[in-house]
């Protein structure tokens, strides 16, 4: 219609990525639970109310946070393990990639330090898309189960994933035995090949 601002949806976006990618920057220097959003607000180069008007308060923003991030690696995911044809060695080396990438990323990584309450933990196991896209994933693999059953065992392997990252193997030779061993067998048993 005229006089409509067709690059408002863009802007706002725009907006909101950048309150994200500040609130990133603090997360790396400290507890995310001890920064307030007075902080992120300065730290974004805009006003509370601006803040506020993107994000009702600092839950809202975690999780937009966390949301962002988990699309970011679940794209990067696919592309590193994509083109693995075995089932069960894609769920390997997804939850292996999925490991090195959160450790990898100081930002991520604080949020899973045993030091500190577990929020992280609380996010994903309430995440509606971090189980959208476990349960894809796990549908991705042939499953042929019923929907609850995958997403039941989409859960299950976010927990072990965010157990890992908590609290991690010897090293990864030992993590990857443990997934072979312990996940494997249940979400990709090689009886439910393609």
């Amino acid at each position: 219609m005229p006089g409509q601002d067709w690059l408002a949806a863009h802007r706002n976006e725009a907006a909101a990525d950048r309150i994200l990618d500040a609130a990133e920057r603090l997360y790396t220097e400290r507890d995310q639970a001890s920064i307030g959003m007075n902080e992120i607000a300065r730290a974004a180069g805009c006003s509370r109310a601006t803040l506020y008007r993107y994000f009702e308060n600092r839950e809202a923003l975690r999780t937009a946070y966390v949301h962002r991030e988990t699309h970011r690696l679940g794209r990067e995911i696919i592309a590193r393990t994509g083109a693995i044809e075995s089932p069960q060695e894609r769920l390997v080396e997804s939850i292996l990639v999925t490991l090195r990438m959160v450790r990898e990323n100081p930002a991520l990584a604080s949020w899973f330090a045993t030091s500190r309450p577990p929020v992280a933990g609380e996010l994903a196991e309430q995440s509606d898309v971090i189980a959208a896209l476990a349960a894809a994933f796990l549908h991705s693999l042939g499953s042929d189960d019923n929907a609850a059953v995958v997403e039941r065992r989409a859960r299950w392997v976010v927990r072990v994933i965010v157990s890992l990252l908590m609290y991690p193997a010897h090293d990864d030779n030992d993590e990857r035995a443990m997934i072979e061993e312990f996940v494997v067998p249940i979400i990709a048993p090689a009886s439910a090949r393609r």
